[in-house]
């Protein structure tokens, strides 16, 4: 089993974006560590509670400060941008961290569609166009545009031998299509959505067709995980992310709250049910039960890598999460 990281660069209550980006790269070292395999880095915009607004800045910064594991992002948002632009950034990446980037693409519209307007620059760019771009992306990455392509004499630079690898994140049949007909890597968002996760996968490896990115189908799966040295524990430090998660899905302060606050809290009956249905998207436990309920997915979406991310507010607590996992599955 391989372990791998997706960080959001949350921001906890009483805590600063400074300290949040700080955090992460302390994040990246300790898990490079432990032995996890990746370290991604998400993009969020217009949240007071995420700090990952630029993967590619925090990638250069995690690459910078770690020596072998693997730098990546989950992902960049591609519907907003040029692939020419992002083949450029990556191939610059990989120039200055041979063997150690990927590139993993997302079809979010990255927020609101006012939010997603300041990112365009007010550009109409559908998201129906994302197949297309993908196709665009590893074109230009590969300089393997079909002849007939309007850009096939664009050539991104730096011409670099080793090119990231790609991989689509999808929640659904349709994100895995996209990967499949490319040949790119896929990643499903358990951390988001666990339903389909299954049918996804299986639709992924059926249809997948070998390309210059990859020769033979990758999976990994993202889910939040809460580990600790006891099972009531784990429960109480997942309080935070539980509201954290709920605040996330009103769209209201995402900051990461104490577990004072939670605790001193009432929720209503509706919120307390949404609260509940969030935990279909973790796992949380001591280490022989995550062990034991990461097994049982790996068994259910035939994969053997999962990327953890862990939003809860005590930091120590969080890095002694992933310690414990990587201790239990012997990294």
């Amino acid at each position: 089993m391989k372990l791998s990281v997706l960080d959001q660069a949350p921001i906890s209550r009483h805590s600063s974006p400074e300290e949040a980006l700080q955090q992460s790269l302390e994040l990246a070292r300790w898990t490079e560590e432990l032995g996890y395999h990746r370290y991604w880095v998400a993009e969020h915009h217009n949240t007071n509670g995420l700090a990952s607004s630029s993967p590619e800045i925090m990638m250069t910064r995690i690459a910078s400060v770690t020596n072998t594991i693997r730098v990546g992002s989950g992902g960049v948002l591609l519907p907003q941008y040029s692939p020419y632009k992002i083949a450029e950034n990556f191939k610059t990446l990989a120039a200055f961290f041979p063997e150690r980037i990927d590139l993993g693409v997302g079809r979010s519209p990255g927020g609101s569609q006012l939010t997603r307007s300041a990112i365009t620059d007010n550009m109409n760019k559908s998201l129906q166009d994302f197949p297309r771009q993908l196709a665009d992306l590893q074109g230009f990455l590969h300089n393997t545009l079909p002849k007939d392509h309007e850009f096939r004499l664009v050539k991104a630079g730096p011409r670099v031998e080793k090119i990231p690898p790609m991989w689509v994140l999808g929640l659904s049949e349709r994100g895995a299509n996209n990967a499949a007909a490319l040949g790119t890597g896929f990643v499903f968002g358990h951390f988001i959505s666990p339903k389909n996760g299954k049918e996804a996968l299986e639709t992924y490896r059926a249809s997948f067709t070998p390309s210059v990115s990859m020769h033979q189908p990758q999976t990994m799966v993202c889910i939040f995980v809460v580990c600790a040295d006891t099972t009531e524990e784990a429960e109480e430090l997942a309080l935070t992310q539980d509201k954290w998660l709920l605040s996330v899905g009103k769209g209201a302060d995402t900051k990461v709250p104490t577990l004072e606050e939670v605790k001193k809290k009432k929720f209503t009956h509706e919120e307390l049910e949404i609260m509940q249905e969030n935990r279909k998207r973790c796992v949380i436990g001591n280490p022989q039960e995550v062990k034991d309920e990461l097994l049982r997915l790996s068994e259910l979406y035939q994969t053997n890598e999962f990327m953890i991310i862990t939003n809860i507010h005590d930091i120590a607590k969080k890095r002694r999460s992933y310690q414990l996992l990587a201790e239990v599955f012997d990294l």
